[in-house]
């Protein structure tokens, strides 16, 4: 039995420190889209990235966007080479789109897409933390 709930806690050790190492998680900023930017905290949501909108920005500065909290890039599953699947939420016209994200160092590229991944609209962001 004690073995069992060691060799349980150690798997659940593993999987949690393997999330936590996962090159997208932390804080990004993304590109302005209908004028304002966003800083995005993604973080780890069972074996995916998710992402929610930490702060907001617009050409005055930071403001309180009714977009805070709201969940952007959502169930991102990785492939285990700085790419992901997954969904992405647009707040300009409230749609979820196919969603495919790839991290490379302190840069992240996310895109959304229509009709089978056949129309893209594409974004690149830039690591905060």
């Amino acid at each position: 039995m004690k073995k069992t709930l060691t060799a349980a806690f150690l798997s659940v050790f593993a999987a949690g420190a393997a999330l936590a190492a996962d090159p997208a998680v932390g804080t990004w900023k993304t590109q302005v889209d209908d004028g304002a930017y966003a800083h995005v905290k993604i973080v780890p949501c069972g074996t995916k990235v998710c992402g929610t909108i930490a702060r907001t920005f617009n050409g005055s500065g930071e403001y309180q966007s009714e977009n805070i909290g709201k969940q952007l890039v959502r169930d991102m599953s990785p492939k285990g080479d700085g790419t992901y699947q997954g969904k992405v939420w647009r707040p300009s016209n409230d749609k979820i789109y196919i969603g495919k994200m790839s991290v490379n160092g302190n840069s992240l590229k996310l895109s959304g897409c229509v009709a089978g991944g056949l129309i893209c609209s594409k974004q690149t962001w830039q690591r905060v933390n």
